[in-house]
C-alpha cells in the first residue's frame, strides 16, 4: 500500500491477479493502460471528496475503477454524494475526448486512440450500473434515501446490487449453453461483485450503527441552521429499534409517541438514539433487529 497525506492507495487481489495474467500473456502494456484510466477515475473521485472536506482514509483500485473509503459515510449530504459519484466517470469522459481529439490532429495512432477512448467509455458506464460498490449503486443508493427511510435505502440498494450482479454472472455462463466460450473476466467480475453485495448485507446492523452515531453526533447542526422537522408518529410500546429504521437521511425527526389516540410526549431524534446506544452498551439492545 502507498500512502500519500495520509491517505492509503491500495490494488485490490483481483488486480494483482489480472496483472500477473497480464505478463503471462505479453499484454502488460495493456495493463498499464488500464492501470492508468483506473487512477485517473479514482483520483476524479478523490478530488471531489477532499473538494467537500471528506476525510478520505484509503482508495481501493479495482480492474474497473475503485472503492473511496471514507470516515463520514453515511452521514455525508446527498448532493455531495452524488457529485463525488460522477466525478469518476466525468474524468473518464475527459480521457476519451482528449485520446480522441489527439487520434483525430495525428499526434498519436488513429487505431491506439479508438482503442483508448474505447477502453474509458467501457469503464465509464460500467461504473454507472446500479451495483455497489460502482458508482451507478452509490448514486442509487443516495436517490433512494431521499425518498424512503435510510434502513430501507441499504437493504434496497443491497438487494438490487445482488440482482444485477447475479444476471451478470448469467450472461457470462449464457455462451455455454450455446456451445460458445465462457466470458472469463465478466463472470470474475460478477462473482466479486456477488460476494460483495453479500458481504455487504449480512453488515448492514453495523453500517446502519455507524450512521446512528454520526448522526448523533452531528444532531445540534440541524438546530444551528434551523432544519425542519419531520414527524414520527408511533405508538408508546414500540421498541426503539423500530423507531430508527423510520429516520430519513436528509430530515431531522421528533417522535411524537402516542397514547389512547393522543400525543403522550414529542422526543427529540437525539434522545432515541442515546437511549438506544445506551442500551447497546449495556448489553440490552441487538444488532440482529436490523437485518
Amino acid at each position: 500500500m502507498i500512502k500519500w497525506k495520509g491517505i492509503g492507495f491500495r490494488l485490490h487481489p483481483l488486480f494483482v491477479l489480472i496483472m500477473i495474467g497480464s505478463v503471462a500473456t505479453g499484454r502488460f502494456a495493456e495493463l498499464i493502460v488500464l492501470f492508468f484510466i483506473v487512477l485517473w477515475h479514482e483520483l476524479g473521485h478523490l478530488i471531489a471528496a477532499l473538494r467537500f472536506g471528506w476525510k478520505v482514509r484509503e482508495i481501493k483500485l479495482l480492474p474497473f475503477g475503485g472503492v473511496v473509503e471514507v470516515e463520514d459515510a453515511g452521514s455525508v449530504p446527498v448532493r455531495e454524494e452524488l457529485w463525488v459519484a460522477i466525478a469518476g466517470p466525468a474524468q473518464n469522459a475527459v480521457l476519451a475526448a482528449i485520446g480522441l481529439l489527439l487520434g483525430y490532429v495525428g499526434w498519436i495512432d488513429k487505431a491506439w486512440s479508438e482503442d483508448f477512448v474505447r477502453a474509458n467509455a467501457v469503464i465509464a458506464f460500467f461504473n454507472l450500473l446500479p451495483i455497489l460498490p460502482l458508482d451507478g449503486g452509490r448514486m442509487l443508493q443516495s436517490w433512494l434515501s431521499l425518498r424512503i427511510p435510510y434502513h430501507r435505502t441499504l437493504l434496497w440498494s443491497v438487494k438490487i446490487s445482488l440482482l444485477f450482479s447475479g444476471m451478470m454472472v448469467a450472461v457470462s455462463l449464457y455462451p455455454l449453453v450455446r456451445g460458445g466460450l465462457l466470458h472469463l473476466n465478466l463472470l470474475a467480475v460478477g462473482l466479486f461483485l456477488c460476494a460483495s453485495n453479500w458481504t455487504y448485507f449480512r453488515n448492514i446492523p453495523f453500517v446502519f450503527l455507524r450512521f446512528l452515531v454520526h448522526r448523533s453526533e452531528r444532531a445540534e447542526l440541524h438546530f444551528d441552521r434551523g432544519k425542519l422537522s419531520m414527524p414520527i408518529v408511533i405508538s408508546e410500546n414500540r421498541p426503539l429499534a423500530r423507531i430508527l429504521k423510520l429516520y430519513m437521511k436528509e430530515q431531522y425527526h421528533l417522535v411524537y409517541v402516542m397514547k389512547q389516540g393522543k400525543i403522550a410526549r414529542v422526543v427529540p431524534e437525539k434522545a432515541i438514539i442515546d437511549g438506544f446506544l445506551g442500551r447497546m452498551s449495556s448489553g440490552h439492545a441487538d444488532l440482529r433487529f436490523f437485518m
